[in-house]
């Protein structure tokens, strides 16, 4: 039986969407390309905003009508926080949260066998809960989410009633599935959950202890997703810092550069305090890069205070920055506060901060005029060339030469001697000064 499965919003979701799909295939189903071909049919959704919300409806109505006939799964953090209107659309016939994944096998055999809608929503939950180990092996880069749930409530943030409380994966079972992935060849394991630097607070560990299992298994490259800054304390850096196979990008959720609004958004530092955390990071990983999220229109956001998140992008440096407008999402305190920032000042400021994020990008791919790097090659696509990321997570780009044959999965060292436009933006052009043979980097 076929199963097509599709995923909205963030890395996490995506990551269990394959764990989902490893766990379908275990019992028996066939994952599909196409909706047409599917006879069971799961969206795991997202619900950060309100306009996600709307792109989830439209995603669930054509899907309907791609297979009238098929079950219709609707799963994840929208049917977790609303679970009454979930329960509602006239789409789903199976509707699901972001618990108790593991029983998702039998509900769906229970709607094929009697095709009656059903809503089996259970409560936020409370341990972490493991799936399979689900992400695709055509792929270079492993994703294992080791975190879920978040403690913080942000006033703008719909995700603690989504996803539930705090909670980590046991330190046995991650150690298990991390070798799994590495002996499956993988070369580099990313880390990722909810509030990732949070991982293990509750039982006495830190990310830290994270990536330490991940280098145990073997893996010459770690990385870490998206982190709350907070999570960074002085120990945990310096232990972090002794791990030679983490990558020196560290992907840190700041939402704004202005102290007022940041105080407003219930987030746990100030502008100050990040700074300092920045230096510290670059003292113990020379040469890492920072990227960030940032967010326009927070309500009651002056122009004073976007000044402020400007001028503070400039002394952070950041090497990548991710720019969204503040949306509303009911149920969170900052969706019914009076000072709503009209959506032309919204995506004025987000132009704005759209071209200095280009502008520092540009000074970050410069800085690396000359360098070497030990490039992950994961991909040759269109214009001949190898694709790949350094260390630090900067696109790097080498000539395809006749007899080169398949490098995806292969680490190189590369020196960069140039820029290159690529679909995608643009990327380092560089030369291998080192083949894989004279480290053993081909995978196993």
């Amino acid at each position: 039986m076929n199963v097509y499965l599709h995923t909205l919003g963030c890395k996490v979701n995506v990551v269990e969407t394959d764990s989902i799909a490893a766990l379908l295939a275990s019992e028996g189903y066939t994952i599909c390309e196409r909706p047409e071909e599917a006879q069971v049919i799961l969206l795991n959704s997202c619900t950060v905003t309100a306009s996600g919300d709307s792109r989830m409806r439209r995603m669930l109505h054509a899907l309907r009508e791609a297979a009238p006939d098929a079950v219709l799964v609707l799963t994840g953090c929208y049917a977790q926080a609303f679970p009454e209107e979930a329960a509602a659309l006239p789409e789903p016939d199976l509707v699901t949260g972001t618990g108790r994944r593991s029983e998702l096998p039998s509900l769906i055999r229970a709607c094929l066998q009697q095709r009656e809608r059903r809503s089996a929503v259970p409560s936020a939950p409370e341990t972490f809960e493991m799936l399979p180990v689900g992400t695709d092996a055509a792929h270079t880069r492993a994703f294992l989410k080791i975190q879920d749930g978040c403690d913080r409530f942000c006033t703008y943030c719909i995700i603690p009633f989504a996803r539930g409380r705090s909670r980590s994966m046991p330190a046995d079972k991650l150690k298990a599935q991390a070798a799994e992935l590495r002996e499956n060849g993988f070369q580099e394991i990313v880390l990722c959950g909810i509030n990732l630097a949070c991982y293990g607070e509750k039982d006495g560990r830190t990310i830290a202890d994270a990536v330490r299992f991940c280098a145990e298994a073997g893996f010459p490259r770690i990385r870490l997703g998206s982190l709350e800054p907070d999570g960074l304390t002085e120990e945990v850096l310096q232990a972090l810092a002794e791990i030679p196979s983490l990558c020196p990008q560290f992907h840190i959720s700041v939402q704004s550069g202005c102290d007022r609004t940041l105080a407003a958004m219930h987030r746990r530092y100030t502008c100050a305090q990040f700074l300092h955390l920045a230096e510290r990071i670059r003292a113990a990983f020379p040469g890492a890069s920072l990227t960030t999220d940032l967010m326009t229109g927070f309500p009651g956001e002056t122009e004073e205070d976007f000044a402020q998140t400007m001028q503070f992008c400039k002394e952070a440096g950041f090497a990548q920055i991710h720019t969204f407008r503040y949306s509303p999402r009911p149920g969170t305190k900052a969706a019914s506060w009076p000072e709503q920032i009209p959506e032309a000042v919204k995506k004025a400021r987000a132009d704005r901060l759209n071209a200095l994020a280009r502008e520092l990008h540009d000074a970050w791919l410069a800085g690396h005029a000359g360098q070497t790097a030990e490039v992950l090659f994961e991909r040759e696509r269109g214009r001949g060339f190898h694709l790949g990321h350094a260390p630090d997570y900067a696109r790097v780009a080498v000539p395809v030469q006749d007899g080169d044959g398949d490098w995806r999965n292969t680490i190189r060292r590369v020196q960069i001697t140039g820029r290159q436009a690529l679909s995608g933006g643009e990327v380092l052009l560089g030369k291998v000064i080192r083949e894989p043979s004279d480290e053993g980097s081909d995978a196993g």
